[in-house]
């Protein structure tokens, strides 16, 4: 036989066969729109996609890291955390006496492990060179340990003094620990990292690039740390949507300058910042830290509920998704949402449907636009049923809007890294917050003012008449939705 006629029979018969064995062996392991979408890609390319599906198919951890974590949450037991149960409010303390917010603080806790805490103070910076500058200055004041942890880390204008402020903390013996995400910061692990370790900070690579997981502790190439974490002395914290990079991140959407909104907490939240990061180091150093979490230096003079909700593939649900349905289940007069990414699934698109038909009015500001072609062209795809649906879509023109934050009846709010879409809700490590309270909520309520003045309302006649192409373009995109 012809040696080209054999390798076109070979070829044939492999896409037969690799479409038959995904058709029985990927619907059981996916959501039906993601398995959809999978077995799209395949039967129209069969073995590149199949390769694609190895690399990029599954969102489960690897046995190995899942065990560590496991291993790390018995550890990390409520004397981590003695303060939680003190400052635990009890439902007639919650703002109003709300049942509403009661539940949805009994959800996250339930979600997350870890409660409502009162007596905190809290600070909102949304400017990147302020929020370094006050990080800075707060590193410069520790006396025992510096924990940081994120997404993108750079060495430039607006973070070197972070890192200079890191050095001196380790050269007057503060023990400084720094992880990072491997593929966010990875030319910060490079090129910048070893003279940092030289000068005593101990600096990690989370979740290790590996194409096909020949590393027992790699996940699929694409999961990623997304969290926004810095904690001192046990004393303050901070989190929020900022990295640590200056904003316009090196002119990647072509010098426009990244919105971001940071979190300054002071008092017993810090604690739950600090179980997180913790969690995290754990799972990629097996070092066991102990920071005598159980005496921090805070007061309990502030005044705040503060309540975080980790999630991430770690997690058997997806955490923060299933808090944002419900609280959207809830809503009655107005919910404001900023975010950079959108790509809903069908809860959330339900989820806003329900507010609506409740008499809520539905803001969502995203960028105009955005810095990834991709995701931009699959969230447009939604404008149309968001719109139907009576949501109002707002389109940001002052810079990339970056801050993540959801408020719902002037009197809750959430607050963190992650965005609106499939892969912060179900791919990512993220870490968000819970506020509770009309006074607490302000700060990030006048933000949101400030994001919807600068932005300008789409309307949906104008919207329909974008060009067939662009809807085309759209269309594939949003195919690909359930991947993104």
């Amino acid at each position: 036989m012809d040696l080209g006629l054999l390798l076109i029979l070979i070829h044939d018969l492999s896409s037969v066969v690799i479409r038959l064995a995904s058709i029985a062996v990927i619907p059981q392991l996916h959501t039906p729109s993601a398995a959809m979408t999978w077995l799209l890609v395949i039967f129209f390319w069969p073995i590149p996609g199949l390769a694609l599906y190895l690399v990029f198919g599954s969102f489960r951890l690897p046995a190995r890291r899942a065990e560590r974590h496991e291993t790390i949450l018995k550890n990390l037991d409520r004397s981590c955390c003695a303060a939680w149960d003190a400052e635990k409010p009890e439902e007639k303390d919650l703002p109003g006496g709300l049942l509403r917010l009661y539940r949805l603080a009994s959800l996250a806790e339930k979600l997350g492990d870890m409660p409502p805490t009162g007596g905190n103070r809290m600070e909102i910076i949304d400017s990147t060179e302020e929020m370094a500058r006050s990080l800075a200055d707060d590193i410069d004041s520790a006396e025992h340990h510096v924990h940081l942890l994120y997404y993108i880390f750079a060495r430039d204008g607006v973070t070197g003094p972070v890192l200079d402020a890191l050095e001196r903390a380790a050269a007057r013996g503060v023990s400084c620990r720094l992880l990072v995400d491997s593929l966010g910061s990875a030319k910060f692990l490079k090129r910048k990292a070893p003279a940092l370790r030289e000068a005593g900070v101990k600096v990690v690579g989370a979740l290790p690039l590996s194409m096909f997981r020949r590393d027992p502790l790699s996940a699929r190439f694409d999961l990623r740390n997304h969290r926004k974490i810095a904690v001192i002395d046990g004393r303050v914290g901070y989190t929020g949507s900022h990295n640590m990079i200056e904003p316009s991140y090196g002119g990647k959407a072509k010098g426009l300058l990244w919105k971001d909104l940071t979190m300054r907490v002071e008092g017993p939240g810090t604690l739950q910042l600090q179980r997180v990061f913790l969690e995290d180091w754990y799972v990629e150093t097996l070092e066991l830290i102990d920071e005598r979490a159980g005496e921090p230096l805070f007061s309990h003079d502030g005044e705040h509920l503060f309540q975080a909700v980790p999630s991430g593939p770690s997690y058997r649900t997806e955490n923060y998704q299933r808090l944002v349905v419900s609280a959207l289940h809830s809503a009655s007069k107005e919910v404001v949402i900023t975010t950079p990414y959108l790509i809903p699934d069908e809860s959330l698109v339900e989820g806003l449907e329900v507010a609506v038909l409740n008499g809520a009015d539905i803001k969502l500001v995203i960028p105009r636009r955005s810095d990834q072609f991709l995701v931009g062209k699959a969230a447009m795809a939604y404008y149309d049923l968001l719109m139907d649906k009576g949501v109002r879509i707002f389109l940001y023109d002052d810079g990339v809007i970056h801050a993540k934050t959801m408020s719902v009846d002037g009197n809750l709010c959430f607050f963190g890294s992650s965005n609106f879409d499939i892969r912060s809700f179900t791919l990512n490590f993220e870490i968000n917050c819970v506020v509770y309270g009309e006074k607490t909520v302000a700060p990030i309520l006048a933000e949101q003012k400030k994001f919807l003045e600068a932005s300008t309302e789409l309307s949906k006649l104008e919207w329909e008449k974008r060009p067939f192409l662009f809807k085309t373009v759209e269309g594939v995109a949003k195919l690909m939705s359930p991947l993104l």
